[in-house]
């Protein structure tokens, strides 16, 4: 390396464009252009071993602006092509373009000064132009105070920039330059081992790290390295060393995380490679060992099957066209191949898909059809009807589209189990999708074969499961898909339910035309609102609004206790339910639309009497000709002397063997006691609504919920206050604003009410009014509440109490006009399970009692109201004295 020399005031520069010469790097140049080899001739080749030159990087005008000093040079240097090296390397072209000896300059104010190491003189034929070739090596760092020109070449004053002697010394002494001296040696350190185990070179750079100082150790580093033309300028510039040892540490980690990942992914490649090319190996062997063995058979292999199995599918010509395609891609293959697997996986789809394979329906019979409805379910007329209307239609036309039906209801009414008997009824197969939860498009459509993992969607899965193209397919829980990023379900549900778009329907995995014209979809809800209108429109909504008390006695004794008791290994001979009891577990246990509780709580009597069976004491002795059974329970009962009356039965005729080795003398009967012991005390009583409704200020009012309708108390008080209105029980905007109405109303005809005298109407003058709607923990909104707030409000104001069998519902203007809501029948119901007599409804709302059993309204005194003063002459005991007509 050279050491430190001295700079004259002057040197001779040659431009290096877009490239930077680094103190202790080694450069070869070729000198072609007049100005290089004028400057390389006067300043080099005459001063032998004495001259000095300076390397000014210059930047292209297009790239940044001038960063220093600008001529317009008469001659100039262009330089094509150099490469920084320690050593001298293989020859490179430097030269100017004549074409651009006009062109503007752009100088860096920083340079190189570089001697040569090596120099030869040439001459081109037949041309006789003189050429150079040029070994440089940098020296110092100058700064340029003034530039001219000495004939065709440039020349500048300078000024030195490294560091002195005594400097340099005073700086090694600097703790922080020491730390990071020390972390750029580390790091060099780690890249030397890393190159020279990959090169598997000596220990040669090595030696720079002992006899090189610091701060030109880390110049020649970054000078090794392909960086930028700016990062090159900014390491000329960090005349600091401390700046400079910074930025060499971070160029040199950077080029050793590089080399790190660059052979973790050839070491990756080469890895799978050879994995694949044992496995030919491994394959190629395992084929002759099969051919010396005589155990090859070529015509039965895996894809010849395949094939086959392709051919007996019925595809469509245009899919069985694309089937073919992507068949003799797969035999071109080989099965270590990445893309084997999928291509083969995409292909069985193809050929286990029902393209035409149906259901057999046998002949059409209504009668049998209704039949089989009406012995898997109660009541459900409306629904009955519309599947017998349907099978009509396909007796007289058998190529009808099939319906999509939702049913919407709340939980427990038989939703999913009507889908199962309508398949029954059809003769077809049933296959059930869920969707509760499901926000991901590619649920519906399917994934894309690009992706790894891809797979086709639930739809096109439930018919390979099934078999067949024409099954009956419950969308269930419909309304409760979601949507995020990855798409809209509900969406693409769109295309699925459209009777016109589905015989084409496209899954992203399947790539090809499906046909579901032929499939009956029939969806559940408990709610329409979350489903968006497009998709409800699709769709003919039939609603299962729930269950009267005498239709839960019907389908308990019909088919709640004998699905209980067979569950639990019981017959009627060991338990008995009186319809008594069933009716008491309904009104006391049990407030729901549908029966899933009652179905509980029957099974937990089923329980208690399986104990007590099993644990029966009380029998006649074993008769003397009746041989002992093989079951350990009776086995260990005889050998502790247990008296029991048995009869032998063959273990394959019932699933009931063990309890039907016991005979008790008479079944066990369920009464209250057992109910209260079994059950716990009553859940509900008839008289709750008279003890709530005890004191004024209280009314009752009539809700729907998602789990079917319900009855919601309103409580109002009044205390000392500036006149503002509370409300409490977790309530939503709507319903707030039917509060403030409500409170509107009562305030504009307190006197005409009779509710404060003519001076003093104004009812919240020093008090406060505060309305509560409890279960505070269930949210609550819409606008059916207008008139039970109105009622409740009076209630207070007026310090009469209002009628404990009475509960009403209806939405009500600011002029006193009461106005219809929906779920009649679903409040109708909550009224007759809770034990109220009197129900004041919208009078646009009677046309809604056509779909509320007879016997419910048998049981109820409907009360219609078309003003708001209507509903206060009935919601009181004897009317509403106090009422004046109000005109509008």
């Amino acid at each position: 390396m050279a050491e430190s020399v001295e700079l004259p005031s002057r040197l001779g520069i040659l431009p290096f464009r877009n490239k930077v010469l680094l103190p202790g790097a080694i450069i070869r140049i070729r000198c072609t252009s007049p100005s290089s080899v004028k400057l390389v001739e006067q300043e080099l080749w005459q001063r032998e071993e004495k001259g000095l030159i300076g390397i000014l990087p210059v930047r292209d005008a297009a790239e940044t602006m001038a960063v220093g000093p600008m001529l317009y040079p008469g001659a100039g240097a262009d330089l094509g092509e150099q490469s920084s090296k320690h050593q001298v390397g293989t020859s490179d072209t430097h030269k100017f373009d004549g074409k651009n000896q006009q062109e503007v300059i752009h100088w860096h104010t920083r340079g190189v000064a570089a001697r040569a190491l090596h120099l030869s003189r040439g001459v081109e034929k037949p041309s006789g132009r003189v050429t150079y070739v040029v070994v440089l090596e940098g020296l110092c760092r100058f700064s340029v105070q003034e530039l001219s020109t000495r004939g065709t070449y440039y020349t500048a004053r300078i000024a030195p920039l490294d560091m002195t002697k005594a400097e340099m010394e005073l700086v090694e002494q600097d703790p922080e330059f020491l730390t990071l001296s020390r972390h750029f040696k580390t790091t060099a350190m780690e890249l030397i081992s890393v190159l020279e185990q990959k090169q598997k070179t000596g220990g040669r750079t090595k030696v720079l790290l002992e006899t090189v100082g610091v701060p030109k150790l880390a110049d020649i580093f970054v000078a090794s390295f392909e960086i930028s033309f700016e990062e090159q300028l900014s390491m000329l510039d960090s005349v600091d060393v401390k700046v400079r040892l910074s930025k060499a540490t971070e160029l040199v980690d950077r080029h050793l995380q590089s080399i790190r990942v660059a052979e973790k992914i050839t070491q990756k490649v080469e890895g799978q490679l050879s994995k694949s090319q044992k496995e030919f190996l491994l394959r190629q062997q395992m084929r002759a060992i099969k051919e010396e063995l005589g155990d090859n058979d070529d015509d039965e292999d895996d894809v010849a099957v395949l094939e086959r199995k392709m051919q007996n599918a019925g595809m469509p010509p245009n899919i069985w066209k694309t089937a073919q395609r992507e068949l003799r891609r797969l035999k071109k293959m080989q099965p270590q191949q990445p893309g084997y697997n999928s291509s083969r996986v995409y292909l069985e789809l193809l050929a286990d898909l029902p393209w035409q394979t149906a259901s057999e329906e046998s002949e059409l019979d209504l009668k049998a059809a209704k039949d089989s409805l009406d012995h898997d379910h109660y009541g459900l007329v409306k629904v009955k009807q519309r599947i017998i209307e349907y099978l009509a239609v396909r007796k007289l036309k058998p190529d009808a589209r099939g319906p999509i039906l939702c049913f919407v209801g709340p939980p427990g009414v038989g939703k999913t189990s009507l889908a199962s008997s309508i398949a029954t009824a059809l003769g077809r197969k049933f296959v059930r999708i869920s969707l509760g939860g499901v926000k991901d498009e590619a649920d519906i459509r399917g994934h894309r074969r690009t992706y790894i993992g891809s797979m086709p969607g639930r739809l096109i899965d439930g018919l390979k499961r099934v078999a067949v193209c024409n099954p009956v397919m419950l969308l269930d829980e419909i309304d409760k898909t979601g949507s995020d990023v990855r798409g809209d379900p509900a969406s693409a549900l769109l295309e699925v339910l459209d009777p016109e778009q589905n015989k084409t329907f496209n899954d992203h995995y399947l790539n090809v035309p499906y046909d579901l014209s032929k499939v009956i979809f029939v969806a559940t809800a408990n709610r329409m609102q979350p489903i968006p209108p497009p998709l409800l429109d699709r769709m003919e909504v039939i609603e299962l609004p729930g269950y009267t008390p005498e239709e839960k006695l019907r389908i308990a004794t019909r088919h709640l206790i004998p699905r209980v008791l067979d569950q639990h290994g019981l017959s009627s001979d060991f338990l008995h339910i009186p319809k008594a009891m069933v009716k008491l577990v309904i009104q006391s246990y049990t407030r729901e639309a549908g029966v899933r509780n009652l179905e509980r709580n029957l099974a937990a009597l089923a329980r208690a009497a399986a104990v007590r069976v099993a644990e029966q004491e009380h029998a006649m002795p074993l008769g003397k000709e009746v041989h002992q059974l093989a079951s350990p329970l009776l086995e260990s009962r005889v050998a502790d002397g247990a008296e029991v009356e048995m009869e032998v039965i063959p273990m394959d005729v019932n699933n009931h063997e063990i309890s039907n080795t016991f005979r008790v003398t008479s079944p066990f009967i369920v009464d209250e006691a057992m109910l209260e012991k079994v059950l716990g005390s009553p859940r509900y009583d008839d008289r709750e609504t008279a003890e709530r409704v005890a004191t004024p200020g209280i009314s009752i009012g009539l809700v729907w919920t998602a789990f079917g309708g319900d009855v919601q108390f309103v409580e109002v008080t009044a205390m000392v206050g500036k006149g503002d209105l509370h409300l409490t029980g977790q309530l939503g905007d709507v319903i707030k604003e039917s509060a403030q109405i409500a409170l509107t109303w009562v305030r504009a005809r307190a006197t005409e009410l009779k509710l404060a005298a003519a001076e003093e109407s104004n009812l919240l003058e020093g008090r406060d009014v505060h309305i509560h709607f409890p279960a505070g923990a269930v949210p609550k909104d819409g606008p059916s509440a207008g008139v039970t707030l109105v009622t409740a409000l009076v209630s207070l104001f007026s310090q009469r109490r209002a009628r404990a069998d009475t509960a009403m519902t209806g939405e009500m203007t600011l002029r006193g006009l009461v106005l219809p809501v929906g779920g009649i029948k679903d409040k109708v119901l909550a009224a007759h399970r809770y034990g109220i007599k009197r129900v004041i409804l919208p009078e646009r709302n009677l046309k809604d009692l056509v779909e509320v059993p007879a016997a419910v309204l048998a049981s109820l005194e409907i009360l219609p109201a078309k003003r708001m003063e209507d509903v206060l002459e009935h919601a009181f005991e004897g009317g509403c004295p106090w009422r004046q007509h109000s005109k509008l």
